[in-house]
């Protein structure tokens, strides 16, 4: 699944439900809320050797991630099955490849015993070197299994120490597993290339990254991050889009998954009766190393091949998620001999301009989040259409109306002052 910064953190269905203004219905037919498995959670502290720098309100940075970690486990619902994995805590030497294998799990995921995670967390010690990647990769295993929400909360004050082992690279490859886990990243020290690495680890699986540089500010947000784990999960339902609108799969309101390849166009279908608003938006995932120029197509067009309304965005490569929405009211029409209200078949089309360097695989493709929600539209959806202005147009009246106004009188005043000053 596909998430979102919020920020992310959150979901980059989240980030796709703010494109196009959208919010999920209680009976949505797809995408509804699940949970039976509890949520999971694994704090990943970076316990390397800087972590001994006192710069933290007057203490060291571990002082300080040791205090947050113990108000966060008082705080932990009730509901959480939480665990600690730790990065650079064991090995002391300099050998680079046993410093790359130094992470462990100091208190294993599940039922929170907060008094023994207390003392395996007293027991930490600033030691070795940065291994973000692996340390990654075991969370990741750390957190297999079930259905619930699944979240590593990745805690550093430095870039990883591993290279060519590329942290990012790792998220995104966790992302491409599709087991629905977030990574939220949380950076004690204020380092543009730090930030840069820590923020792209999180984007990758739709989380958020975080500065902080005070003690009450990283209990705060670890706090908020653990909380927000026990909250429900929308798991987005899997569908096939089609090549061409009269062989695509009929939606209803709800979140859907699918995949597709660069340059690809799928379709996809919904029903809609008149006096009802469409409201779509696309998420699509660069789980791979593509290009940094790239742009995502939506269009909403008639069974005819009819344009109405169309959502585009372009990417830069600074993040690895483009999203675009659309909004389509279908004007209220009187009912038919039938008696039953006109309704209409609306064709989605999602197009990518994703591209690669030669050697990166092109499938499967890229990871593809849709989200359909059909609402009651506004009481006159035919001027809500407007050129995008809706009801504006009343205030952009206004406003002319306004204007010619002010430019009068400041007419007349002007030549007022200009006949006093001839006059004297």
């Amino acid at each position: 699944m596909i998430r979102r910064t919020r920020p992310v953190a959150g979901a980059i269905a989240l980030l796709a439900a703010l494109t196009a203004g959208i919010a999920f219905p209680a009976g949505a037919a797809a995408g509804e809320p699940t949970g039976q498995d509890a949520p999971k959670v694994d704090l990943v502290l970076d316990v390397s050797g800087s972590m001994r720098a006192k710069d933290i309100d007057g203490q060291s940075r571990m002082a300080a991630a040791k205090q947050a970690f113990n108000e966060v486990l008082d705080a932990t619902p009730e509901e959480v099955q939480l665990g600690i994995r730790t990065l650079g805590a064991n090995y002391p030497g300099d050998d680079r490849k046993e410093g790359c294998k130094d992470t462990a799990q100091l208190y294993p995921v599940g039922p929170l015993d907060r008094t023994e995670a207390k003392t395996a967390v007293a027991t930490l010690v600033p030691t070795g070197w940065t291994p973000i990647g692996p340390a990654l990769l075991k969370a990741a295993d750390d957190l297999d299994g079930g259905d619930g929400s699944k979240r590593i909360v990745l805690i550093s004050d430095g870039e990883d120490t591993c290279a060519p082992l590329d942290p990012c690279e790792v998220a995104r490859e966790i992302a491409a597993r599709g087991i629905g886990l977030t990574i939220d990243t949380l950076g004690l020290v204020p380092n543009a290339k730090l930030s840069r690495q820590l923020s792209c680890i999180a984007e990758a699986t739709g989380g958020t990254y975080t500065s902080v540089e005070h003690q009450d500010e990283l209990t705060d947000r670890v706090n908020e991050l653990v909380d927000r784990a026990a909250e429900p999960v929308v798991t987005p339902v899997a569908t096939e889009g089609a090549g061409s609108c009269d062989k695509a799969p009929v939606l209803t309101s709800g979140l859907y998954t699918d995949r597709e390849e660069f340059g690809q166009q799928r379709w996809y279908r919904v029903e809609l009766l008149a006096g009802q608003e469409l409201r779509a938006s696309v998420s699509v995932a660069a789980d791979r190393a593509v290009r940094p120029d790239h742009g995502l197509l939506m269009r909403a067009v008639t069974v005819h091949d009819r344009e109405i309304v169309r959502g585009e965005a372009t990417g830069n490569g600074r993040t690895d998620v483009v999203s675009t929405g659309l909004r389509y009211p279908k004007p209220e029409l009187e009912d038919d001999d039938s008696g039953k209200p006109a309704a209409e078949t609306v064709c989605l089309g999602v197009t990518t301009s994703f591209s690669a360097d030669a050697g990166v695989k092109t499938t499967p493709g890229l990871p593809l989040e849709l989200t359909v929600d059909v609402v009651d539209g506004p009481d006159d959806a035919s001027d809500a259409a407007s050129f995008g202005l809706g009801r504006g147009w009343w205030l952009l009246g206004a406003l002319v109306v306004a204007g010619f106004l002010a430019g009068l009188v400041w007419g007349w005043l002007s030549r007022w002052r200009v006949a006093v000053w001839r006059t004297s």
